[in-house]
């Protein structure tokens, strides 16, 4: 009997990298809106009350990126540069250029914008074929919005971090072993309240009532008041959260950021369409837990490599896996890019609590190969 604690953890849309993957990902909405040939590389720096944005953008569209960083600002909640930052009054630089030559001539001619690896991952433990930590963490930072923005909670403020250790016994999700919140919250907050309240409205309305015992524990703000926050307490900075958007450690990831890029950044596209595999290779009952690479160059269209894992619980060999994969799926960007209709403007759905496990998001769809 193999036992064995695994730890992951999320952040709510308030947190300063996740403030900056939203501007990037509005940004590259906006653009697409207007023009779904649009490419764009946009990364954004949050640091005290100032917003700085720079990148690539080549598009027929025109977007007022002030006004939208704004927007958005507004919308997460931020409204007093004293304790975080302020839509109203903060700095906003931009520096956008056009996507290089170089690379632009290697995307034309249908390659990848860049050589790279890229992992898509899908098991069995919950649902949405996803593992249970990351899938607990997304749920309880997504919560502690909620119940910021409805109300139920008035004196949270937008920037928390969340973290789920679970026990596993023969691999499967046995019980919860500690839950952690760290929260940010207004000067005049009791610490007691705080606790109770994010116990009771958060914690025990997302975690299931089986996964928890009395030997659970539950840290909440372990290090006591968090006022300051946003990127007033620390710096943000888009692609920073890489691990938070896939699979929460479980899987091996390749590096390469999703927030900002276009799909002909087969970083963010090709790992979007190896989740889509590695889901349905489970869904379908392939195996129970799945594990893809597969690896691009510069201006090229087919992938360098491809490769398979399914950890000793395939059903068929994993060579006609790869066989089925081959035949069912175009894997070239712009097969990619057509495939999962990656020219519209659904990328801010991405941002926050995951890129992956959401059923509205095409490549989350169950399929028969």
């Amino acid at each position: 009997m193999r036992k064995y604690l695994f730890t992951s953890e999320s952040v709510t849309e308030g947190h300063p990298d996740k403030l900056c993957d939203l501007i990037s990902d509005s940004i590259l909405d906006e653009y697409l809106e207007q023009d779904e040939n649009s490419r764009v590389a946009v990364e954004t720096f949050a640091s005290n009350n100032c917003i700085m944005i720079a990148g690539q953008v080549t598009s027929k569209g025109v977007v007022d990126i002030e006004k939208l960083v704004r927007n958005v600002i507004k919308e997460i909640g931020y409204v007093d540069s004293s304790v975080d930052i302020d839509y109203r009054t903060c700095k906003i630089e931009c520096n956008i250029t056009k996507q290089s030559s170089d690379i632009a001539k290697g995307v034309d001619i249908g390659g990848a914008g860049d050589q790279g690896m890229m992992f898509g991952y899908a098991c069995d433990e919950t649902p949405e074929y996803m593992p249970f930590a990351i899938s607990m963490a997304h749920a309880l930072s997504a919560r502690l919005a909620q119940v910021r923005k409805n109300g139920e909670i008035p004196y949270l403020k937008p920037d928390a971090k969340t973290q789920v250790t679970v026990e596993y016994e023969n691999e499967k999700p046995k019980r919860i072993e500690t839950v952690l919140i760290s929260s940010q919250h207004t000067q005049d907050t009791d610490m007691e309240q705080l606790k109770k309240e994010l116990t009771n409205k958060v914690i025990k309305k997302v975690i299931p009532e089986k996964y928890m015992d009395n030997q659970t524990k539950i840290y909440i703000n372990p290090t006591g008041r968090f006022v300051i926050g946003g990127p007033l307490g620390d710096t943000g900075l888009t692609g920073r959260k890489i691990i938070v958007d896939t699979y929460g450690g479980y899987a091996r990831h390749g590096g390469g950021a999703f927030s900002g890029k276009d799909a002909t950044k087969v970083d963010r596209s090709a790992a979007y369409m190896l989740r889509h595999i590695a889901k349905n290779i489970v869904a379908n009952g392939y195996a129970k837990r799945c594990e893809l690479q597969v690896a691009y160059g510069i201006g090229m269209e087919q992938p360098i490599s491809i490769y398979v894992d399914t950890f000793g619980t395939n059903t068929i060999p994993e060579e006609e896996i790869i066989e089925k994969i081959n035949r069912k799926f175009d894997l070239t960007p712009n097969g990619i890019i057509q495939y999962l209709q990656l020219r519209k403007p659904i990328y801010t759905k991405t941002t926050n609590y995951g890129h992956f496990g959401k059923p509205d998001l095409p490549w989350e769809k169950i399929i028969e190969f």
